[in-house]
This record gives C-alpha cells, sequence and structure tokens, in this order.
C-alpha cells in the first residue's frame, strides 16, 4: 500500500524498523523480509552510495516494507533525490533549531508547506501509480520528515523545532545526545539527565502533535520506549545482528 508508514503511524500504530549500515540492497531487503514494517538505510555513517541507496529502496518496496533514508549530514539535496526514488521518509541527523527544520521540509515537502520539486518517477513506478495528481495530492502527509534530535541545541529548542509545520516527528540520536550531555565525557545513555531529555524530547513531540521516535540498540530497549510513549522505533542493525550471529555460533566452538 503506497505511503502505508504514515498510514500506519498517523492512526496511532507503533511501528519497529530495520537500521542498515552495511550498504547491501539484499541486507536491507532481508531485514523487510524477516518481518520488520520499515527499514531504514542509514547513509550518515553507513556504506551507502546512491545506487546501492536506489537498489535498496526497490528491493524494500517489493519486499512490502517502508524503505526510510537517514541522509547525510546537512544534505537535503540527497532528500529530495532518495523521495524520487521511491523512500517513504527521511530521517535528518542534527537538527539543531528551527531554522534547521524549515529547510529540512522546504526540501521534502511540496507547496505550499515547502519547495519540493517535482520528479518522482521511479516513486510513482514502485507505488504502481497511473495519476500523477494523486502521488501529488497524497506526499505531503505520506512522506515523512524526523528530525534528529541529540544536541544542547536541539534540545533547548525541541518546542520550536517541533512546532515547525511539514515535520512529521522527532526521532532522538541516544548516543550522540549522551555524548552532547556529558560535554564528551561518556556515552551512557541510561545516565539521569539523558534519561530526563528523552522524556522531555518525547513530550515536546506530543505536545505538537508529531510522531516521537527513538533508535534502540536492541529489543529490550526498544519495548522500554515503547512503554514511554515512543512510536517509531528504530531497533540494533544489520551489523550488530550479523556480529551477534557469528558470536553465537563460536562460542559453542571455544572460538
Amino acid at each position: 500500500m503506497a505511503f502505508a508508514l504514515a498510514r500506519s503511524l498517523r492512526t496511532g500504530e507503533t511501528v519497529y524498523c530495520g537500521w542498515c549500515a552495511l550498504g547491501a540492497p539484499v541486507i536491507a531487503e532481508w531485514t523487510a523480509r524477516e518481518g520488520f514494517k520499515a527499514v531504514n538505510i542509514d547513509q550518515q555513517h553507513g556504506q551507502w552510495d546512491m545506487a546501492a541507496t536506489f537498489a535498496a529502496i526497490a528491493a524494500l518496496s517489493h519486499a512490502g516494507a517502508a524503505p526510510v533514508v537517514r541522509i547525510p549530514l546537512g544534505d537535503f539535496a540527497v532528500a529530495s533525490r532518495v523521495l524520487d526514488a521511491g523512500a517513504e521518509a527521511i530521517i535528518a541527523p542534527m537538527i539543531n533549531s528551527a531554522a534547521d527544520a524549515r529547510a529540512f521540509v522546504a526540501a521534502t515537502k511540496y507547496p505550499p508547506l515547502g519547495e519540493r520539486s517535482w520528479g518522482p518517477n521511479r516513486a510513482l513506478a514502485l507505488q504502481g501509480r497511473a495519476s500523477t495528481p494523486e502521488y501529488l495530492r497524497e506526499a505531503n502527509e505520506g512522506t515523512l520528515t524526523l528530525a534528529m534530535i541529540e544536541t544542547k541545541a536541539a534540545l533547548a529548542n525541541v518546542e520550536a523545532i517541533a512546532a515547525t509545520p511539514g515535520l512529521d516527528a522527532l526521532f532522538i540520536g541516544p548516543y550522540d545526545l549522551a555524548i552532547a550531555l556529558s560535554d564528551g565525557a561518556a556515552q551512557d545513555i541510561t545516565a539521569p539527565a539523558v534519561d530526563q531529555a528523552i522524556d522531555a524530547i518525547c513530550a515536546a513531540a506530543k505536545k505538537a502533535g508529531k510522531i516521537p521516535g527513538i533508535y534502540c540498540k536492541d529489543a529490550a530497549r526498544a519495548l522500554a520506549m515503547k512503554k514511554r510513549g515512543f512510536r517509531f522505533l528504530a531497533v540494533g542493525s544489520d551489523l550488530g545482528f550479523l556480529k551477534d550471529g557469528i558470536a553465537a555460533q563460536l562460542s559453542p566452538l571455544g572460538r
């Protein structure tokens, strides 16, 4: 179904998202086929070039999962390109102010919300659309913008960021947030200051009628964050799953 991720989240569902860094479309596809409703292609810290990203978006669409892309820092041109290629959600790192949020929205939403340029030819094909007006009519609601809150500045401006028209969600990067709040001394995502910030960001999202999201290192963390009100939860990563699987097989062998 076209824009299934937005429909699910806007009706109050909780969505668990796979996370792929390794730059292999087939891994993204199998992450979807094993049951994740959405899968993120991490261009910020992962090994994804544009060709692999486009291939993964198509593979995820065929596997029945919503393609999500985390763009490189400040590269809103990439956001427009991957939306045209069929991505259904964009995660933008280091959105530290309302001005950053407005620039993000400008690149990802059509007028009157933003300034996205027309050209979603691959998205139309992947969604099986014969009518371009239908896509245009639905795209602003159907494609999601997730602003990462992960710095002291973002935390101070979180209500103004959340209030930005066209911004759909706040997404917490807990490790960078922990580094920022400890002034670079630690990466403890359970520290009291980080825990308080997580609740404050979730509250700001809800107050503004936006979707609260967060990255979680594993399923246990995701379930705990769900109980605290988060509804878009990234869980683990392909690299982590691979390392854990290898370790589980080698351990009985004494390796």
